[in-house]
């Protein structure tokens, strides 16, 4: 994994660390946040609940790998109403975990990316009606997994807050090669 944990910091993310993979527990309260659609993407995208299966589906799938990476993009505000930097660090860490996550594929083909918020690959998504036009890049978020993003990042040796005026996005990617201090 240090080949992703290098390449993850190169691309400029704040942080990067291996994954805990067993703080991946897939929790029915994270998933009920998504069910309360604060985020106005549940039942409207492939990537978000119900269209990337059940947390039963998911958990099963996140027990599929072994291994990972998990990154954060950190920014400092001006004050806590400093939306204009708010949008350019969300947005700057979604083109930042794209690019990983491209290159982690080819890395580690069958890895699984899970992101900050919904996939914006496809300006309008295809859900229901339609198949995912890229399935192969679509990205669903941790949270639409049930992961308690605060503690996956603890668990892996990161912080989730550094202190007041910051803001933080987090993401991962699951490897089915599993991280060795020795490699």
């Amino acid at each position: 994994m240090d080949d992703l944990v290098s390449l993850a910091l190169e691309i400029g993310f704040t942080h990067a660390a291996p994954l805990n993979i067993s703080a991946l527990q897939a929790l029915p309260e994270v998933r009920a946040m998504c069910e309360s659609d604060r985020c106005r993407r549940f039942g409207r995208s492939w990537s978000c609940p119900p269209g990337c299966g059940t947390l039963d589906e998911c958990a099963e799938r996140m027990r599929g790998y072994s291994g990972g990476v998990i990154v954060q993009t950190t920014t400092d505000l001006e004050d806590e109403f400093d939306i204009e930097t708010m949008g350019r660090a969300q947005e700057t860490h979604k083109n930042r975990f794209l690019t990983l996550a491209r290159q982690a594929r080819l890395i580690y083909p069958d890895c699984l990316p899970l992101t900050a918020g919904s996939c914006t690959i496809c300006r309008t998504c295809t859900y229901p009606d339609k198949p995912c036009r890229f399935p192969g890049r679509m990205l669903s978020s941790m949270e639409a997994y049930g992961l308690l993003v605060s503690n996956v990042c603890r668990s892996s040796g990161l912080e989730y807050y550094y202190g007041p005026l910051t803001l933080t996005y987090s993401a991962c990617i699951l490897t089915k090669e599993a991280y060795s201090h020795d490699s």
